[in-house]
């Protein structure tokens, strides 16, 4: 994956968008407050989706704010250079966005109640949706070759660094009372169940008109046409949305119509020699 970046600790970020200092900021002199709620992910794995539900769990299923207020001013990623800026206007609970990995997050929320939820996607629909992503996003060179793309995956050569290094940092939380962890693919399957979970981990109670109300205003149909979550509010010279929406299928197994059978066969093998040490299996593995 082609951009214009430099290296923070050993993964790459993207200049323009993020800066030692802003980098600097987010680990050492950003304070947690004890009710703060973090939706981390790896890019491309269910951030924007993730925010939506959270924001409506906040609001008791109440949809004003997700229909009034862009996702990403509602829910601002704390390791970007517009974050000083955004962070003035977030009424708490706060919900923050990151794609930090572990050994970069902020070092204050070790020492507090905060929690965080992590959100994780089959890689291969990662790449597949990276894929589409740089044809659009001003940042990124297009990628016409795949297979360069898969490579730059497995080898940790992208924006935030390596994927199975993130998932791997993260999953040393799994047994952290403040760490909630929920794969794309199993919200796909039961968003109810989903939301469910995610309110008893808040501690937010919801009755069953209030959770259904969430399912309905997180639906992909519902924020595709919401323009305060579908990206169309961000300038041309930002996303080319000619050449592609942000919010394309919503779906999981898009890899399949993709990877070719050695790809895949390739992808696999390496996965499962980067994984094998994790002692984990996950919800995708079983599809």
């Amino acid at each position: 994956m082609s951009f214009d970046h430099f290296y923070y600790k050993g993964a790459q970020f993207a200049h323009t968008v993020h800066s030692e200092s802003s980098l600097n900021y987010a680990e050492n002199e950003f304070e947690v407050l004890d009710d703060d709620v973090f939706n981390v992910t790896y890019p491309k794995s269910g951030t924007n989706w993730m925010i939506e539900i959270l924001n409506l769990i906040k609001h008791d299923g109440d949809p004003t704010t997700c229909q009034s207020i862009l996702n990403f001013e509602r829910s601002p990623w704390f390791e970007i250079e517009a974050f000083k800026e955004q962070e003035k206007q977030l009424s708490q609970p706060r919900i923050i966005s990151s794609h930090l990995p572990h050994q970069l997050f902020a070092k204050s929320f070790f020492k507090s109640k905060a929690k965080i939820i992590y959100t994780m996607r089959n890689p291969k629909d990662v790449i597949v949706s990276f894929f589409y992503f740089t044809k659009i996003h001003y940042l990124f060179k297009e990628i016409e070759n795949f297979q360069e793309l898969i490579d730059n995956f497995v080898n940790g050569n992208g924006l935030y660094g390596s994927w199975f290094d993130h998932v791997k940092g993260w999953m040393q939380m799994k047994d952290d009372s403040r760490f909630f962890y929920i794969t794309y693919e199993e919200l796909l399957k039961d968003p109810r169940g989903g939301v469910v979970r995610l309110c008893k981990f808040l501690g937010k109670q919801l009755d069953d008109a209030q959770i259904d109300s969430v399912v309905k205003h997180s639906a992909f149909s519902t924020m595709k046409e919401n323009k305060m979550s579908n990206w169309t509010q961000v300038p041309a010279e930002v996303l080319d949305q000619t050449k592609g929406s942000f919010l394309r299928k919503g779906i999981s197994g898009d890899w399949k119509n993709h990877f070719t059978v050695a790809q895949s066969e390739y992808f696999d093998k390496i996965y499962q020699e980067k994984m094998k040490d994790l002692n984990m299996s996950f919800y995708w593995e079983q599809l």
